[in-house]
């Protein structure tokens, strides 16, 4: 059977999703690259609206590919959102957990959050070492964005990405859950990462925006800093929830 190529509407919607109006309007998201598709095709395959790709990718995922559309070379270039593109993009509907249960050992929030970069690689991180739950507030970087996808390389498929207005809603809902400790990343003060014996047990782990940190102090939240001997001023915010996340996973006894 020959695999078709993709219609007007397809490659419109290729084009569109590319914009955040886009995006919403049609509650889909473009998955480009083929680590991340195989990501989405493991995690929420049913999800997938339709592939496009060129034969050179086809012939490297020994998968089957569902609704695939097949272009050239030249012709995938002009829809794809990087300079070297691998060659395949995936259209998916956007996830939605907003009635599903809340799991794992500690949610992970960020607020405010800017960089697209930093929103994926993060949740790739997490991703890594067995998260569940990440949330987000209104005002960060969209995380169903291209460039936020490519840098989790599809994590956000295997994360329960819940959205809420503001931070304190944030925690309102995390307390409701069961998740009622908040601790916020801080660089300057606050207690030892490697101290806080609290920090993974039931709890919210904050990290601010890159240039302001979080957009207000949740009462009772706690301060918990990365130590840095070398007196620097911040972290990146991708590397300091490295270093945080990270020792959630030196701390299991599974690992010590």
């Amino acid at each position: 059977m020959s695999i078709p190529s993709p219609g007007k509407r397809e490659l419109g919607l290729l084009k569109a999703l590319l914009t955040r109006g886009g995006r919403k309007r049609s509650g889909c998201c473009r998955c480009e690259g083929l680590r991340a598709v195989e990501e989405l095709l493991d995690r929420k395959k049913e999800l997938v609206e339709f592939i496009v790709a060129t034969p050179k990718a086809v012939s490297m995922i020994n998968r089957e590919l569902p609704n695939l559309r097949l272009l050239s070379d030249e012709e995938l270039a002009e829809y794809s959102d990087t300079l070297n593109s691998q060659g395949i993009i995936a259209v998916a509907k956007i996830p939605e957990f907003p009635d599903s249960p809340v799991s794992g050992n500690f949610i992970l929030a960020l607020d405010l959050l800017n960089d697209p970069g930093n929103f994926g690689t993060i949740a790739r991180t997490y991703r890594a070492i067995g998260g569940c739950e990440l949330w987000y507030t209104k005002g960060s970087v969209d995380p169903w964005c291209d460039k936020a996808i490519r840098s989790g390389m599809g994590a956000q498929f295997a994360l329960n990405v819940r959205k809420f207005d503001d931070l304190p809603t944030l925690c309102d809902n995390a307390e409701k859950a069961g998740y009622p400790t908040v601790y916020i990343a801080d660089p300057h003060k606050g207690e030892s990462c490697f101290k806080a014996k609290g920090l993974f047990d039931k709890s919210v782990l904050v990290i601010g925006g890159e240039a302001n940190g979080v957009s207000m102090f949740p009462e009772n939240a706690k301060s918990v800093m990365i130590p840095m001997p070398g007196n620097y001023e911040s972290l990146n915010a991708a590397q300091a929830a490295t270093v945080l996340l990270l020792e959630s996973v030196r701390r299991s006894t599974e690992y010590i």
